[in-house]
Order: structure tokens, then sequence, then C-alpha cells
């Protein structure tokens, strides 16, 4: 936490008048100076993105409710945004950090991100969301701790270690870029990273410690394993889960996990392994975990990962059960939310492709595939901006015809309660994130999905989370009550996929009006674009 003197209080202060912040809550306040700076993350010099001179980032440590004043100067030579991956940023897109909301941060500017943790808990991350950056780095870990007298369904772990794993490329991220802009696929991953390396030691006590597991690759699932010990998943993105045990873990893109691990073998040396998944070959990196009082180093080869494929894991994808009894961000158990006996009001079905498109290849949702606005959206949205996007510019359902360009929005109404259904014709496992809302995976499977793959449905304790998998020609279902106002970016977590437009923007939208519905455009907003100029909404 950083104080910041008389700015910072005038920053708090208009916080709370134009978003209306229960003042109780604490303030955490951070500044981050992102900066290049040489990395060698697989052996190799690399310029990456760092922010306050770290790579991986700062990791951000919160509370239930906590509001975060995360100032963010940008000293790169471009265009700089950061979004938060799992932060469900109640009634306030305007933080979103997506170019379909948010202005960049010019050179040599800064822009102060103003965000409430508001009834969540979990494990997260943020990431740079411009260009190709997340390839240079410039991410990091998001701890929300529950509050004081919510009880949490385990005992204090003795430790608290984040595992930010993922796939890498020597190359830099202009050569990657590049590589996408002239319509090309990129190259195979040249690596694995744990925490911005190659190798990493933790060390332990014969306690039980718990390990945050987050996927920041760009475009490969991974499996994390210890040598010689049990996993016991207790969180997903939020949301606390049925303790089962498991001996290795997959995690798709995007996506975060919770386990707790206790040091109950042999003092010695043993084998954290991350390997990719559904690649040939398969990529492997390691980190060692040291018992305190080890005489001993690592033994044998690392310990291999699944032997099957899509039907282990989607059997260990259908495994992960909600805790009905454990009280979530608030006392209340998590299973009073019934959502399997809430009728929905719409069916959204969204097909991924691979067309080629003027020659070049591109990815597209229901045959569109995204391309950028010179005007955010949300902007575009509030200052009644025309042309700049239309609703309808894409399909509720796939239209099975050629991919086209397009600035896509879907509306929504605010207050309803929708199924999506994500069906994958491709031979790849596909990842799709929403900002701004947890939604419940009911159901997964392989083939085409139909109205009677719903009588397979879990409408009882599926898991609440924000990011979620569809196998290879399979469909992956989930329901969504759609209460929070905003213009919300839909997306293909594979980072190529995304870049060349597979992604769109839900506007769930709300006549009233209101700031209990959406707070209002905040006085610090970037302008760009048509809304050049423009004035926000005073004080």
């Amino acid at each position: 936490m950083r104080g910041c003197g008389t700015l910072c209080f005038f920053v708090v202060l208009g916080l709370v008048l134009v978003h209306g912040v229960n003042g109780e809550d604490p303030y955490r306040f951070f500044t981050w100076k992102v900066t290049y700076g040489d990395i060698y993350p697989l052996g190799v010099k690399q310029q990456g993105i760092l922010i306050n001179g770290q790579f991986p980032g700062p990791q951000i440590d919160s509370v239930t409710n906590d509001n975060l004043i995360i100032s963010v100067y940008n000293y790169l030579n471009e265009p700089f945004l950061i979004s938060w991956n799992g932060l469900q940023q109640r009634r306030n897109s305007w933080q979103d950090g997506v170019s379909g909301t948010n202005c960049p941060i010019p050179p040599g500017k800064n822009f102060t991100y103003m965000l409430q943790v508001k009834d969540q808990i979990g494990t997260f991350f943020y990431f740079p969301s411009l260009a190709f950056h997340k390839a240079a780095g410039a991410f990091g870990s998001i701890r929300i701790w529950s509050r004081p007298r919510i009880p949490v369904p385990f005992p204090p772990p003795a430790g608290d270690y984040v595992v930010l794993a993922g796939d890498w490329f020597k190359r830099n991220h202009y050569d990657l870029k590049g590589i996408l802009d002239s319509g090309y696929n990129l190259p195979f991953p040249d690596g694995l990273l744990i925490n911005g390396r190659g190798w990493n030691w933790i060390h332990f006590h014969r306690r039980t410690y718990r390990f945050r597991i987050s996927n920041v690759g760009l475009t490969t699932s991974i499996n994390f394993r210890i040598q010689g010990h049990h996993m016991k998943l207790v969180e997903v993105e939020g949301s606390h889960t049925l303790q089962s045990t498991y001996s290795s873990l997959d995690v798709h893109l995007g996506q975060s996990y919770s386990v707790l691990v206790t040091a109950d073998q042999p003092a010695q040396d043993y084998y954290i392994v991350v390997s990719s998944r559904f690649t040939s070959p398969v990529l492997t990196t390691t980190a060692i975990l040291h018992y305190s009082n080890s005489a001993r180093g690592v033994f044998g080869p690392p310990p291999g990962g699944p032997t099957t494929q899509i039907d282990w894991s989607l059997n260990q994808a259908r495994s992960i059960r909600w805790n009905l009894t454990a009280s979530g961000p608030r006392p209340n158990p998590q299973g009073s939310y019934h959502y399997g006996m809430i009728q929905t009001s719409r069916t959204i079905t969204l097909a991924n492709s691979a067309p080629v498109i003027n020659g070049k290849q591109r990815y597209a949702v229901n045959s569109v595939s995204f391309v950028s606005p010179v005007t955010p959206l949300k902007l575009a949205d509030y200052f009644k901006i025309p042309g700049v996007f239309y609703l309808g510019s894409i399909s509720s359902s796939p239209t099975w015809g050629g991919g086209y360009l397009q600035t896509s929005v879907m509306n929504a109404d605010f207050r309803s309660f929708v199924e999506i259904v994500f069906q994958n014709w491709e031979d790849t496992v596909q990842s799709w994130h929403i900002d701004g809302y947890s939604f419940f995976v009911v159901g997964m499977d392989g083939g085409q999905w139909t109205p009677a793959s719903r009588s397979r449905y879990n409408l009882r304790d599926t898991v609440a989370r924000c990011t979620t998998q569809v196998y290879p020609k399979s469909w992956t279902a989930i329901y969504m009550a759609l209460d929070n106002v905003g213009m919300w970016n839909i997306r293909s977590e594979n980072w190529a996929r995304q870049y060349l437009g597979q992604q769109f923007y839900l506007r769930v939208y709300s006549p009233a009006n209101s700031w209990r519905d959406e707070y209002p455009i905040p006085k610090n907003a970037l302008l760009c674009g048509w809304a050049s100029g423009r004035h926000t909404r005073p004080l």
C-alpha cells in the first residue's frame, strides 16, 4: 500500500462522490511504472514489459469489498492498457481495461484505475490487453481474501504460493504480432514458464500449503502436478469447491485454481511439474519443492502427466463441484442461490471458426471476426456517437456462412437470465472468458448441442467461474444472470485468436439510467477517437 498525500485524497473523494462507494470499505493504493526491460525467461535475452521493474508484475493482495486505486504510468513508446481477468467490477465496465471500453494510456501519460472487489473472493490475475503485449510480460496475480468473521471451509494454510504458469516464445512481442498481422499462425511455443522463469524453488515444512495456479499463457492448456503429493482442490475463480483430491490438474488458458498440498512425504526434494496438454511435442518445465529438513535432492525423472487425452480432462472438469454449504464473500452459503431453478429467457449459441479473410488467417465467432474501432464502444455508447457500432452486428446463433470483418456487439437486457452454448467444431481445445461476470458451467460433452442436451445439465452444484474450456468437436453450456450493466468483452483466451478477431462485446442495457445500475463515466476517463474533445459528466 502506498500513501500519496493530497492528490490521493481528492482522487478518493471523487471516487466516493461519483461512484457512491461505501466509505467503510478500505482503500489500497498502488503506483505502477510500466517500462521496457531485459528479461531472460528461457535463457535468451528478450525485451520484456515490466511493472515497477518486475517480471511478473507486482502481486495485488486485497480483501472482499476493498477499493483498489491503481495509478498506471506508461513509460513505453506505445499505447498500453491493463485488464483484470476475473474481477467483476460491479456496475463499472469503465474500468475494464480492454479496447472496447477504455482508450489506451498514451506513451508518457498515466491513468488511475478505480476498482472495487465487490462481493468477491479468490484467485485471479491481471494482464496487458493491447496489441500482443501479453507475450512480453506485464501480468501478475490478484488474491482476494475473505473478510474477517466470514468462515472459510478449510484451516488457514501455513503458506500461500502463487504459480503463474504458461507457454512462452523466445521471439519478442513485436515479431509475434508481425506474424499474425501478416496472416500466419504463430509458431509452436519455445517453452513453459513458472513465475517468469524456467525453474523455481519452494521451501516446505511439515504443514499444509495453498497453491494458486493460473494459466497466463498465450496458446496452450497445461497440466500441473507435484511429485509424490496429492492436491485438494478448494477454490476455482472465486468459488469454494467440494474438496476433491487430484494427482494432477488440467488448467486451461485464462483459468485459475487453488489447491491445498500437505507436506507429508519423506524429507527430500520433489519436482513441481508443468507440462503442455494436447500438444506434440509435449513441453515441460519444473520447479523444486524442498522440505526444510531435506538431505536429498530430487530423485528420478519428473512424473509424467495424463496419458489419456480429452476423455480424462473432460471427466476431471465434470468432477469439479460447488461447495453448497460454504460461505462465499458473504456469510450465506453458496448453495442459497438456486441457479438451476431459474427459467432462462434466451439461448445464445456461439460457434468459433478460423476463416481466411482477404487472404489472411483470422478467427471468428458466429462468422464475425472482430475489428477494434478507433473509438471505444463504451464511449460511443455513452456519447451516442453514430457509426462506431450497431446492435445486432453479430447473430446470437451460428450463421455457418463465410467469415467477415465487423465491430461486433450483441445486445442483452439487464436482469435477464441466459443460457450460452459454446459450440466447437475445430480439432483444438478452446477457452472462453466473459468480463464482468461469473457464470455456471452447467454442461459439456462431445458432438453438437441440441435442446435434448439439457437433460444432462448439472442444475444443482456446478461451479461458478469466469473462464471455461470447450473440448474439440464438443460443446459447453453455461447459465448466467445478466446483473451487471455495461459493455463487456466475451473472448477467446487463446491470445492469437483473440488478437485476430475471436471476440465480441455484450451490451447489457438498462433503460433506467440510474447510478444504482451503473456508475457514471469517471471524471478521469481518457477520451480518444470520435470522443476526443468531449466532456465527462462533472462531479
